[in-house]
C-alpha cells in the first residue's frame, strides 16, 4: 500500500491540499504536526498574507485521508496523523521484509579496488563499508545489483615487486609478507634511481604478452587478493565480480576507442609522442587540460583501460552505475567523465569520500606508516571479547568470539558509517566499543533488549494501535513509518550514514519507551499493543542493521 510509505503519505497529503510535495515540512518537534506547510511562498504568489492562506486551508482541509486534525498556527498549517487508523495498518504490515521490492532495475556497483601489493589498511576499508552498505541497500530495495571489485593488476607497483623479487631471489611469497617487500622495493628504488626504467622495461614486456611474465605477476596478485578479501570479509564484505585491468590489454575495444576520439578531432600525438585527449571546455581545474592515453610507443595507459571498462560496466549495467572514490580522485574522476561524454556516454554516479586518519595524518602504504585492517580488527576483537567477559563470564569460548565478532564488525562499521562521506574519519577504539551512545554495538544491544521482551511474551493474538497514545509510543509509531523514506532518501543521494543516524533515532526511541512505559506488566489490552510495537521495532532495526553490515545476535 503506497500510503504506509511516508513519503507517499506526503505525497497524498500535498495533493489533497494542491501544493508542490516540496512546500511540505516535517516539523518533529513537540506541540507541532507530523506534517506542516510554511504559507509564505503561496503568500508570495497570490499577493496574500500567509496567516489568511493557512486559515482558509485549515477550513477547507478539515480531515484527509489518514489524518486527525488540520490546525492552523500563524503563518503555518500543522497537519497530524490519525496514528489510531495509520498506526494499526503501519503495525500489521511491518515484518523484517518492509521495505523491499520497492524498486526495479539493474545496478552495478564498483568500490574498494585496492592495489594488490600489500595487505589492506585500516584508511581503506571506507571505499569497501560504504560500496558494501550500498550495495546492502539497493539490494534490498528490489533492485538486481551486481558488487564489483577492479583489480589494477597492471602498473608499476607489481612490476616493482615482481622485479624486486627476482633481485633478491625471492622464491616464497605469502600474504603476510607482501607490505614488507613492497615498502623494501620502495626504499631500494629510491636509492636506485637508475634502475627504475629496467623496471618499467619488465612492465612493457609484461604488457606485451610475455606468458612468463604474465604468470609472475599474477603470482603476486593471487596471493595479494586473496588475502584482501580475506580480511574485507571479516567486516561481512563481499563481492559478485572482479574485473582484471590486465583483460584491457590486448582485444579490440582500446582501439576502437582510440578511433572514435581521433574521429572527434579532440586526440593528438603530444611532443613526447603520446597519444592525448583535448578536455579545453569541460571547466577542469588543470593549467592544460588534457588526459594522457598512451605512452610514445602506444601501449595504454591506466586511464585508457579505465574509460574501457566503464564502458563495459555501462552496457552491463544500463539503468545504474556507481562508483565510490576517494576525494583524492575528484580531479581524474573530472577527467574520466569528460571523456566519456566525448565518446557520448554519461559518467557513472560517484561517492567521493574523505579519510580515515591516523593522529599522524593520512595513512601511506608505500612509506609503511599504516595500521593494518587485519591487525585493527584483531585488537577490536580482543577487546570486545573482554568486554562481553567481564559481562558474561559463563559464556564458552566459541560463544564468547561469536559475540566478539559480532560486535567488532558493528563497532568498526558503524563508526565509519554514521559520517557523512564528505567528512574525515576519527575513529576512537574505547568509544566504538562501549554499549551506550552513538556506537554499533548500543544498536546491538539495543535489538537484543527488544527480542528478549519478544521471547519472554511468547505469542499474543490480537491488538489495537489505539492504546498506543502515549507521545514515546507515538514517536515510535511515527520513526517506524519513515523507515521507507530514509532507504529512499540514502538510495537517491547515494549517502548511507542517512540510514546509520536513523538506526540510532530507532535504538534511543526504543530504549527511551522501555525504560518508562511497562510492556510484559502493563494492562491487558496495552500490552498487547505495545508487543507489537515491541515487534515492530525488533524487525525494522534488524533489517536497517542487517543492511549496515551488522552481525544480528539475539542476545548481548
Amino acid at each position: 500500500m503506497k500510503e504506509l510509505l511516508w513519503h507517499g503519505l506526503k505525497e497524498a497529503l500535498a495533493l489533497e491540499i494542491g501544493v508542490p510535495v516540496g512546500l511540505i515540512e516535517e516539523p518533529n518537534r513537540e506541540g507541532q504536526g507530523d506534517f506542516a506547510l510554511p504559507c509564505f511562498e503561496l503568500a508570495k504568489q497570490q499577493k496574500r498574507a500567509p496567516q489568511e492562506i493557512a486559515k482558509e486551508i485549515e477550513e477547507k482541509h478539515k480531515t484527509p485521508a489518514f489524518f486527525s486534525e488540520v490546525k492552523a498556527q500563524g503563518p503555518y498549517v500543522n497537519f497530524y496523523v490519525d496514528w489510531i487508523v495509520f498506526g494499526q495498518i503501519l503495525l500489521d504490515k511491518i515484518d523484517s521484509k518492509f521495505g523491499t521490492k520497492l524498486c526495479k532495475g539493474k545496478v552495478l556497483i564498483e568500490h574498494t579496488s585496492i592495489n594488490p601489493n600489500a595487505s589492506p589498511h585500516v584508511g581503506r576499508s571506507r571505499n569497501a563499508i560504504i560500496g558494501d552498505t550500498l550495495t546492502r541497500i539497493l539490494r534490498y530495495m528490489g533492485y538486481n545489483v551486481e558488487s564489483h571489485y577492479y583489480v589494477n593488476d597492471v602498473g608499476k607497483q607489481i612490476a616493482l615487486m615482481v622485479y624486486y623479487s627476482r633481485m633478491k631471489k625471492i622464491k616464497k611469497l605469502d600474504f603476510s609478507s607482501l607490505l614488507k617487500l613492497y615498502i623494501e622495493a620502495n626504499e631500494w628504488q629510491a636509492q636506485n634511481p637508475g634502475e627504475e626504467e629496467k623496471v618499467f622495461k619488465l612492465l612493457w614486456n609484461y604488457e606485451s604478452g610475455n606468458k612468463k611474465l604474465q604468470t609472475e605477476f599474477h603470482r603476486f596478485v593471487d596471493v595479494a587478493l586473496k588475502g584482501q578479501i580475506k580480511v574485507l570479509g571479516e567486516l561481512n564484505i563481499s563481492y559478485d565480480k572482479f574485473d582484471f585491468e590486465s583483460d584491457y590489454l590486448r582485444g579490440k575495444t582500446i582501439p576502437a576507442i582510440l578511433k572514435k576520439l581521433e574521429s572527434t578531432g579532440k586526440l593528438f600525438v603530444d611532443r613526447y609522442g603520446r597519444k592525448v585527449l583535448d578536455l579545453a571546455g569541460f571547466n577542469i581545474a588543470m593549467e592544460s587540460p588534457v588526459l594522457v592515453l598512451t605512452r610514445r610507443d602506444g601501449t595504454s595507459l591506466y586511464q585508457l583501460r579505465d574509460i574501457a571498462y566503464t564502458l563495459d560496466k555501462v552496457k552491463k549495467a544500463k539503468d545504474l552505475n556507481i562508483l565510490i572514490l576517494g576525494e583524492d580522485q575528484k580531479l581524474y574522476f573530472q577527467q574520466l567523465s569528460s571523456a566519456l561524454k566525448i565518446l557520448g556516454y554519461e559518467s557513472p554516479a560517484v561517492v567521493h569520500y574523505s579519510f580515515i586518519l591516523l593522529p599522524s595524518g593520512k595513512m601511506s602504504t608505500r612509506t609503511g606508516n599504516v595500521v593494518l585492517l587485519e591487525d585493527f580488527m584483531g585488537e577490536v576483537k580482543e577487546k570486545a571479547k573482554e568486554e562481553v567477559k567481564q559481562r558474561y563470564p559463563e559464556l564458552k569460548e566459541k560463544e564468547l568470539n561469536r559475540r566478539a565478532s559480532a560486535i567488532s564488525i558493528a563497532a568498526v562499521r558503524y563508526s565509519i558509517i554514521k559520517v557523512a562521506p564528505e567528512k574525515n574519519v576519527l575513529f576512537k577504539l574505547d568509544e566504538a566499543l562501549k554499549f551506550e551512545g552513538d556506537t554499533g554495538p548500543y544498536m546491538l544491544y539495543t535489538y537484543a533488549r527488544a527480542n528478549s521482551v519478544l521471547e519472554k511474551a511468547k505469542k499474543w493474538k490480537t491488538y489495537s494501535a489505539a492504546k498506543l497514545e502515549d507521545p514515546r509510543e507515538r514517536f515510535l509509531l511515527r520513526l517506524l513509518a519513515q523507515y521507507t523514506s530514509v532507504l529512499e532518501k540514502s538510495r537517491e543521494e547515494l549517502r548511507p550514514h542517512y540510514l546509520a543516524s536513523y538506526t540510532r533515532e530507532l535504538a534511543d526511541g526504543f530504549n527511551t519507551f522501555y525504560q518508562v512505559l511497562p510492556v510484559l506488566k502493563a494492562e491487558k489490552g496495552l500490552k498487547e499493543a505495545r508487543l507489537q510495537l515491541v515487534k515492530a521495532v525488533r524487525d525494522v532495526l534488524g533489517s536497517a542493521m542487517m543492511l549496515l553490515g551488522f552481525t544480528l545476535l539475539d542476545e548481548m
